[in-house]
């Protein structure tokens, strides 16, 4: 007999306020699944899918009653049970789910896992439906602390991976990183910013410079990628005189805008990517900023875009060689912490949410437990 799921809702327009509900358990339709949620991650990232959970359709992966919205995080999950023909009980999957202990999926068998197929799935982009079998999961990790890594780094560095490509090759259409000398990254002791400072660092072409808080000024320079690190208190030190390109994981329109003032038409490129800063005030929509406007970068896109140019298995191949570096790199850097239980599920999203995370650490949340907290 199946248990209710534990399940943490945030508040859609205050997503520091939380509450655990219980939901079902419902008879399966034909075609579903019912998976139980091992682990999952929770990090910057998840704030931002809340902070533009309307914008970006976030809060439709997994919808509930307003005024409350369930946040997607990567995570594993197991199958218990299957009104699916080809969708095993036991079988594992990587993919999305919502922060709880358990989740109901209407999924189509696929080559390497299952589609999401659920009527609200529709709008999304292929590489948020998808889940993929750990049988059958290429950049799977069987070291005892691989799966924790892979829910934590996985998806952060496949963003920046592709950021990096972008740049590599000037968005297809221009020399690579747009012909500039530096990238600038905002927030560059972020998890997607470290992994695009290493690849970035590998390719050689630019100098790579990191703009972080006071706090983190030590852990960013140790990483070894930047080959510059100043503070957001020090963003007019910045190279004014060597064109520039900047990737913004911040999301903090003060630091951006100061940017943008620094180099001026020195920038050839300016990419947004998350919103770290997510308690900094948003953009007024005032007076364009200096240089090129800031132009959004959506990672799903960008994989498209690969799948075509290099093929299903290129990609496949590339990302996979990168995404092993990286982690095996991230075991001198990255505590892996676990939070245990209904008060595990809460207490790592408030943490990551007041910013009281080191940037060394990452949280995995272990849910089981939550029906018994």
């Amino acid at each position: 007999m199946s248990e209710p799921s534990s399940v943490l809702e945030v508040q859609r327009t205050s997503i520091a306020d939380t509450q655990l509900t219980q939901a079902g358990p419902d008879d399966l339709d034909a075609g579903q699944v019912r998976l139980r949620i091992d682990r999952y991650a929770v990090t910057a990232n998840n704030i931002t899918y809340a902070v533009f959970g309307d914008m970006l359709a976030y809060w439709e992966f997994f919808p509930t009653e307003l005024p409350w919205g369930r946040v997607p995080a990567m995570g594993w999950a197991e199958v218990t049970e299957s009104a699916n023909d080809e969708i095993a009980v036991g079988a594992r999957f990587y993919g999305w789910y919502p922060m709880a202990t358990s989740t109901v999926i209407t999924a189509t068998a696929t080559t390497d896992g299952f589609r999401d197929d659920g009527a609200h799935r529709q709008p999304h982009a292929p590489v948020y439906r998808a889940y993929v079998d750990t049988t059958r999961d290429g950049l799977y990790d069987d070291a005892p602390d691989g799966e924790d890594r892979h829910v934590l780094l996985r998806g952060l560095f496949l963003t920046g991976y592709l950021a990096e490509e972008f740049f590599a090759d000037g968005g297809g259409a221009a020399a690579p990183y747009f012909g500039a000398g530096q990238v600038i990254v905002l927030s560059a002791s972020s998890k997607t910013a470290i992994g695009f400072a290493q690849r970035a660092a590998q390719r050689g072409v630019a100098q790579v410079v990191g703009v972080t808080s006071a706090t983190n000024a030590d852990f960013v320079r140790g990483l070894g990628y930047y080959d510059t690190v100043v503070t957001y208190d020090e963003v007019d030190e910045l190279d004014a005189d060597l064109d520039a390109v900047s990737i913004d994981m911040a999301g903090n329109p003060t630091v951006l805008g100061a940017v943008h003032r620094r180099l001026g038409d020195r920038l050839q490129y300016s990419m947004t990517v998350g919103r770290s800063h997510h308690d900094a005030p948003p953009p007024t929509g005032g007076e364009p900023l200096p240089g090129p406007q800031p132009q959004l970068f959506f990672a799903p896109t960008e994989v498209g875009r690969r799948q075509q140019e290099w093929g299903r298995d290129d990609y496949q191949r590339r990302t996979a060689e990168a995404l092993t570096a990286f982690v095996d790199g991230s075991r001198s850097w990255l505590t892996v912490e676990h939070r245990v239980g209904a008060a595990g599920m809460q207490s790592a999203w408030a943490d990551v949410h007041d910013g009281n995370v080191a940037a060394d650490v990452g949280i995995v949340v272990l849910p089981k437990e939550a029906a018994d907290g």
